[in-house]
């Protein structure tokens, strides 16, 4: 065992011997990966009790062509939250991905606008979300600040940036006949292309967390900062590569709704940040930090999506939208939370 993981071990029996013995009983002592599956189960059952209660009044919402297009909706919500599980997993919050996608996006659409190929600006695009990324991580550093006080001023910050940039307006004029935007914006296989780089993301994403030392950094942190720091784990260098990950996740949503949209718009991506961190919570990634679900993170991005869908359906007057995504939101995490205090009890 190297000293990363007796450093989890000991963090993770720490949280839980706070939380209370009594409470944890004989879970506690069950291997991690075998209790996060009623985590990541639970919120999945709920996504599909909600696909199924719209689907059942109204069968037109189970169509595929609309389910398909629901997923294409969440798209990139999820890639916001995938990176945001491993802040929220080491209790750092990174409010300023919905000013990271919108200059992200701004700069893609410039660079191909000025002639570079669309295909060359993409890893330009991605770079950028990380340079951002790396930019919150250093200033919550050496200023000593919460990564939510941060993040909530390089949020308007980098915002502001990207409507500079385009000069308030829509970036147009694309070559939208490059293959850039014929494919990486449409189909592949029947299913939006969109759609398979999320699957690719949720699946390296979910081994980077839970398969290698950086993932067992992230969650050794979020267990206990204090253990973690005194075992030796470089707390600032993993918060750096944390938040960076989250601008690199957002700049790859950026670059899809660049091809997808075909055009580079500066006020795209208002709310995001806070319907990724709620993504975040309803799979199952706690604000208090210590582990965290890229798959429940996609689940909850998707419940989103779907909700918004359903309204549509419902014919629900568009003032009540925002009310009854709330109220569903609240509801999810109330059954996710449930299922798993229940799961835990049958263990």
């Amino acid at each position: 065992m190297t000293e990363t993981e007796r450093a989890v071990d000991d963090a993770e029996h720490a949280r839980e011997r706070g939380a209370g013995k009594r409470r944890l009983g004989p879970a506690s002592h069950w291997p991690r990966s075998r209790r996060l599956i009623p985590d990541e189960l639970g919120v999945l059952v709920v996504l599909g009790l909600l696909i199924a209660g719209i689907g059942i009044p109204y069968p037109d919402f189970l169509d595929s062509d609309n389910l398909l297009t629901t997923a294409h909706n969440s798209v990139y919500i999820s890639l916001m939250a995938c990176g945001m599980v491993f802040a929220l997993a080491m209790r750092e919050v990174d409010l300023s991905v919905g000013g990271t996608y919108a200059m992200c996006l701004v700069v893609g659409a410039l660079l191909v606008r000025d002639g570079m190929a669309p295909w060359l600006a993409v890893p330009a695009v991605l770079l950028t979300g990380i340079l951002l990324g790396v930019f919150n991580a250093l200033v919550t550093t050496l200023l000593a600040l919460p990564s939510f006080i941060v993040t909530l001023g390089t949020l308007m910050l980098f915002r502001g940036v990207g409507l500079a940039l385009a000069d308030g307006k829509q970036i147009t004029d694309l070559p939208l006949d490059d293959s850039f935007f014929t494919l990486a914006g449409g189909d592949a296989g029947g299913v939006p292309f969109a759609l398979w780089v999320l699957v690719t993301v949720v699946v390296v994403l979910t081994v980077v967390l839970t398969r290698t030392r950086f993932g067992a950094r992230v969650r050794a942190i979020g267990s206990n900062p204090d253990a973690a720091e005194f075992s030796g784990i470089p707390v600032v260098r993993t918060r750096i590569q944390a938040l960076a990950l989250s601008g690199l996740t957002t700049a790859c949503a950026a670059a899809l709704a660049l091809a997808f949209y075909g055009a580079g718009d500066p006020t795209l991506g208002q709310g995001y940040e806070l319907q990724a961190i709620a993504a975040c919570i309803i799979g199952g990634t706690p604000l208090a930090g210590g582990r965290g679900s890229v798959v429940g993170a996609v689940a909850g991005a998707m419940i989103l999506a779907v909700v918004a869908s359903g309204l549509v359906f419902f014919e629900v007057p568009i003032n009540w939208t925002s009310f009854a995504t709330g109220a569903v939101i609240l509801v999810a995490v109330a059954a996710d939370s449930a299922l798993r205090r229940g799961g835990r009890r049958r263990h």
